[in-house]
């Protein structure tokens, strides 16, 4: 496998392009948005000057790499001369689901499809395709470029070939992979979420304050950030559909996102992304400011 087509110029889709192009595969970013997709190329070239700045990259693995990523806002075009698609667009499930359709009608025949999907079951996105043993999950963590784990989900009819295939690439690419089954939120994520869930629901019981839960948390768990942190930087509007689809997958209370969360999203304080949640970001700075809302 040489090219790779990834559906989806977001946070994650931008980082996975960036660490393809980066290992030498020939990459076509696609989003339907131009705008998504210049934002994303500029992303990328300030992930490889943090890079450069480390020691990590040169400004000629950059420019090298850069020239590998060419883009598109026609997914049918985008996906025709892929020798693997990796769709990485918003964690809705009807969205994912028409994507699928799309991009098994247009990529070529035998090809594998992969999903970043965090939480979205691979035998549902495999069972609208032609293909559903060459269907599968490849969730990667973000920041893409900086962290090592990619969880490999098996759908229901996953072959084994597609999935020795896809753990080789994995491996290349300079990743961890760790192969788990098609349950609701896999394996990190049915653990992790519902940690972040609970934190979420002792700021909203009162039991202690943003910043108190998130430094118990580092330097009684050491864990590298706080929960309510983390759950800024994922994104609550992840968060929250990740727990959705826990809540109903397993039918049981203890998924249920807490009220603050909900009430969260539908206002649009999205954490990072929308520069504020439990915290307020200001660009360029690195200074964590607990949001007005939680003081």
């Amino acid at each position: 496998m040489t090219t790779v087509a990834v559906v989806g110029a977001g946070t994650m889709g931008n980082g996975i392009a960036h660490v393809f192009a980066q290992s030498g595969y020939s990459v076509t970013l696609i989003d339907v948005y131009q705008t998504q997709i210049d934002k994303a190329l500029q992303t990328i070239s300030k992930n490889f000057d943090r890079q450069i700045a480390k020691g990590i990259s040169t400004e000629e693995q950059k420019q090298i790499s850069l020239n590998k990523v060419t883009t598109c806002t026609d997914t049918a075009k985008g996906v025709q001369g892929a020798d693997l698609v990796v769709e990485a667009s918003t964690e809705n499930v009807k969205l994912k689901l028409e994507l699928f359709k799309q991009i098994d009608e247009s990529a070529p025949s035998g090809i594998i499809l992969a999903s970043n999907t965090s939480s979205i079951s691979i035998t549902k996105l495999a069972a609208v395709t032609k293909r559903p043993d060459r269907v599968i999950g490849m969730h990667f963590m973000n920041p893409v470029p900086v962290m090592k784990l990619v969880e490999i989900i098996n759908g229901y009819a996953t072959g084994k070939e597609t999935t020795s295939a896809i753990v080789e690439i994995v491996k290349k690419i300079g990743k961890v992979p760790c192969v788990v089954k098609d349950y609701p939120g896999f394996t990190l994520n049915r653990i992790l979420l519902p940690m972040i869930n609970e934190a979420i629901c002792g700021l909203h019981e009162g039991i202690a304050g943003v910043e108190e839960i998130d430094t118990s948390m580092k330097l009684g768990a050491a864990h590298p950030m706080g929960p309510l942190q983390l759950a800024d930087l994922i994104g609550l509007d992840v968060c929250l559909a990740v727990l959705t689809t826990l809540y109903e997958g397993f039918g049981n209370p203890k998924y249920a996102p807490c009220p603050i969360l909900v009430n969260m999203v539908t206002a649009g304080y999205l954490g990072v992304k929308s520069g504020e949640g439990f915290y307020r970001y200001s660009p360029g700075s690195k200074e964590l400011i607990v949001s007005p809302r939680f003081k």
